[in-house]
């Protein structure tokens, strides 16, 4: 196996403003998120914040700590949130095995002790996407299924944006120090997600898209809202939005993403909206 990390340094927005595609493009967009038996992660300094993916093909892969967090286990000072969006696979954390299959996901709370990844079938891979914040304190593991989560139905076709936001890993469902997970699913003839669009200073936010049929296209919105950039992606990849920018997209047909935010506090409704009107 093989464990790939770089680190991404946070930006000022008024920096942002002057990012040609290129440079937009290697600050803020994650394009390699799988890769067979390798674990691949970025280490973002937007409240360290880190994204990843681990594809275990033909071998066990083991989450390694990174240099960065200067610890002999990953979850040393760390908690954790898993995603399986590929087919059935295994997290094994100090011997106990999880089983988990598509959409379905994990939080492991803060402590030394291995976490590693297998799939049940060579042929068909597991593919774990994670993300992992500091943790002050540990809070159990769990395991959380669509059944368990929180379902927000919102937007509708005539405006191209009905979708069901499932909050999975959040305070209402479980109990974690600052990590926040979910996933929003896009109805067959909608494009439009997390619009209207907001920001939140108190937290930065990932965004991983999947179920992005081949040959279709993501486009990503970010930047101050009266600084708006995008990012073009196809599935599979993920996004880096910082506190200052709005997080939103249009695509050329429907998807699923997974959102993911740390920060100061765990209130999802800590939002402030801006009307598409004022968008710039």
């Amino acid at each position: 196996m093989k464990t790939n990390y770089e680190l991404r340094y946070a930006s000022h927005p008024e920096d942002a403003k002057r990012y040609d595609t290129s440079r937009l493009r290697k600050e803020h967009l994650i394009e390699q998120i799988f890769s067979k038996d390798e674990v691949n992660m970025v280490y973002t300094m937007y409240d360290r914040l880190i994204v990843g993916g681990a594809m275990p093909v033909n071998e066990t892969l083991q989450l390694e700590s990174i240099d960065p967090l200067k610890s002999d286990f990953f979850l040393s000072r760390r908690e954790i949130g898993i995603y399986n969006v590929g087919a059935a696979g295994k997290v094994i954390v100090d011997g106990e095995i999880f089983e988990l299959n598509y959409k379905e996901a994990l939080y492991l709370g803060a402590g030394n002790r291995t976490v590693e990844f297998s799939s049940n079938e060579a042929a068909k891979p597991a593919k774990f996407y994670f993300n992992s914040a500091p943790a002050h304190r540990n809070y159990p593991d769990r395991k959380v299924t669509k059944a368990d989560a929180l379902v927000m139905e919102l937007g509708s076709l005539e405006t191209a944006n009905h979708r069901n936001i499932n909050k999975m890993l959040v305070r209402e469902v479980i109990q974690t120090c600052q990590l926040q997970m979910g996933m929003t699913e896009l109805a067959t003839g909608s494009v439009w997600n997390t619009m209207p669009a907001h920001t939140h200073s108190r937290r930065m936010e990932a965004y991983f898209y999947f179920e992005v049929p081949e040959g279709e296209v993501v486009c990503h919105f970010m930047g101050e809202p009266t600084e708006t950039r995008h990012i073009w992606m196809v599935g599979d990849q993920a996004v880096i939005s910082p506190e200052w920018s709005i997080h939103s997209a249009a695509a050329t047909s429907n998807y699923t993403f997974i959102w993911g935010m740390a920060g100061e506090n765990l209130d999802y409704g800590d939002q402030d909206f801006r009307k598409p009107t004022e968008l710039r």
